[in-house]
């Protein structure tokens, strides 16, 4: 790795999947304007949509998370395009 391209203010960060309310402690550089107390220690909290707690990779289940009906908007726009 080159040196000095890295930040230098990594720091705890505690992570909550919105999807199924599952925290995890990461080290991060981000930026939030959230805190959480976690045992007793506070942490800046980061929230996500999807995380490998809830991804259908991780998870094996194969179900779509969709958040403003994304998927079905695009599959009424360009439907099944094998069916041509």
């Amino acid at each position: 790795m080159k040196q000095g391209i890295h930040p230098d203010s990594y720091r705890e960060v505690a992570v909550r999947d919105m999807s199924n309310d599952e925290i995890f402690i990461t080290r991060s550089t981000v930026q939030t304007r959230e805190t959480i107390d976690i045992d007793g220690v506070t942490y800046p909290l980061l929230k996500v949509e999807i995380s490998s707690s809830s991804h259908p990779f991780y998870t094996g289940k194969s179900t779509l998370v969709d958040t403003a009906g994304r998927v079905d908007k695009f599959r009424n726009r360009y439907g099944d395009r094998k069916k041509k």
